[in-house]
């Protein structure tokens, strides 16, 4: 981006990303919620369409992965409170934080053991679904554990899943499609840390490996697909069944507020707090939510200092037009599942006026955030997943958040307020990686 320069006059905020420093952002064009909704391309019906297609799948989820019997077939996590470790955030970390503070554990989502088993899982079983009724696999009202028989996986053979992936949405998309019978190809960066590599194999995956960016596991991947015409390659960066799979979180968490008799309205709002990378989990996420939730719910995406993609693509108003290596920043970072330097069109175009805003966080801060909810809840996540607990500690001590709460009416009601940091992945790290990552130091 050779004009970035012009910015800077206008973004102060470019020279402290330039800088490594950690930043906050508030998004001057968020609007209500029905004024979001104009002119957008998805909607509520949308998003019901794949929470009704997730239960016509949960009779064959259920065979092949008997830990979702409890929930009848659907792949979804637990919501948890998290007293001890928000006590430690505001000891700690000088937090200061009101309300309630929750966990909600898509680390331990079944199948993938991270968000990605949201988005992953359903665009290949939409898939499966479209494929089967084409070629007379499936009939009206028929179930669909039919699916399951040889004569329909000996069918699925013969076509081929292909993604782009720094590690987790590889992992989602690779078991799901293995199991089902489908050739799988994940294409992965240098960044994918070796032991997802290792397992997508045990599962018979082809692991393509790439010395680059994730911006090139995705470009190598989406040609060699494009040349075989019964591959189907699934597009982090632009994929709507990716996205409305992810936003299908919305009801299912409305629900796990409603068995708790916990309220979410204006007069009682909803922070969520989530790690981000190319942009489409939060992004879906969000926008599953603010369906549910409308003006209650405020929305924040975290990410790290070298690779803040979607705050910055927001920020300077060129989406997926700037990366941040126009910038300056490597794109590097220990958070793994977040090393994206240039963020999704789409779903920039969709939280446009939508998402309240983004910050970054330093890498050595992800390992204390990480060892401080192992020794407070005995919960371990993977260190990127734990960006998200920089939301709650920002809150109270960055003037653009204080400020952002003021314009918003929010002061009164912060006492009433529900915090859910959105934990993305940590539940299939191996003892020994998890080891490592525990006693891993990084300097300030």
């Amino acid at each position: 981006m050779e004009n970035f320069e012009k910015l800077i006059p206008k973004l102060p905020l470019i020279k402290q990303m330039q800088r490594r420093e950690e930043v906050f952002w508030v998004n001057p064009r968020k609007t209500s919620f029905a004024e979001s909704m104009e002119g957008c391309e998805l909607n509520a019906g949308d998003v019901e369409d794949a929470q009704q297609r997730l239960l016509r799948f949960a009779p064959l989820i259920e065979k092949y992965f008997p830990e979702t019997k409890p929930l009848h077939g659907l792949i979804e996590s637990p919501l948890v409170e998290i007293n001890a470790m928000k006590d430690c955030l505001n000891e700690k970390y000088g937090a200061d934080l009101d309300g309630r503070l929750f966990l909600k554990e898509d680390s331990h989502l079944a199948i993938a053991g991270s968000v990605k088993a949201r988005g992953g899982i359903y665009e290949v079983l939409n898939y499966t679904e479209k494929l089967a009724r084409e070629h007379g696999f499936l009939g009206e009202g028929e179930s669909y554990e039919k699916l399951g028989d040889e004569e329909v996986r000996r069918f699925l053979n013969g076509y081929t899943i292909q993604v782009g992936s720094t590690g987790n949405l590889g992992l989602s998309i690779g078991i799901i499609s293995a199991v089902l019978g489908y050739q799988v190809i994940v294409h992965m960066s240098a960044d994918a840390k070796q032991w997802k590599k290792e397992l997508l194999r045990s599962h018979g995956v082809v692991v393509k490996e790439y010395e680059g960016d994730y911006g090139e596991a995705v470009k190598k991947g989406r040609e060699l697909s494009d040349a075989d015409p019964y591959s189907y390659f699934i597009d982090d960066e632009n994929s709507r069944t990716l996205f409305l799979g992810y936003a299908t979180a919305g009801e299912r968490i409305k629900k796990q507020f409603h068995d708790r008799q916990i309220v979410i309205d204006e007069e009682h709002p909803l922070f969520v707090y989530i790690p981000c990378g190319v942009g489409g989990a939060p992004g879906g996420i969000s926008f599953g939510l603010k369906q549910v939730f409308r003006d209650a719910i405020h929305c924040f995406f975290v990410e790290p200092v070298q690779a803040p993609c979607m705050l910055l693509g927001m920020a300077t108003g060129l989406n997926h037009e700037i990366s941040v290596q126009d910038i300056g920043l490597s794109g590097k970072t220990h958070a793994d599942g977040l090393a994206v330097g240039r963020p999704s069109g789409f779903v920039g175009t969709i939280m446009k006026k939508m998402f309240s805003g983004g910050m970054t966080v330093q890498d050595y801060k992800l390992y204390e955030y990480m060892r401080d909810l192992l020794a407070q809840e005995d919960v371990f996540l993977e260190p990127s997943a734990c960006a998200a607990f920089q939301g709650p500690v920002f809150l109270n001590q960055n003037p653009e958040l204080q400020d952002y709460i003021r314009k918003n009416g929010l002061e009164s009601k912060m006492q009433n307020a529900v915090h859910v940091v959105w934990a993305t992945g940590g539940s299939l790290v191996p003892e020994d990686i998890r080891e490592e990552y525990i006693h891993t130091e990084l300097q300030e």
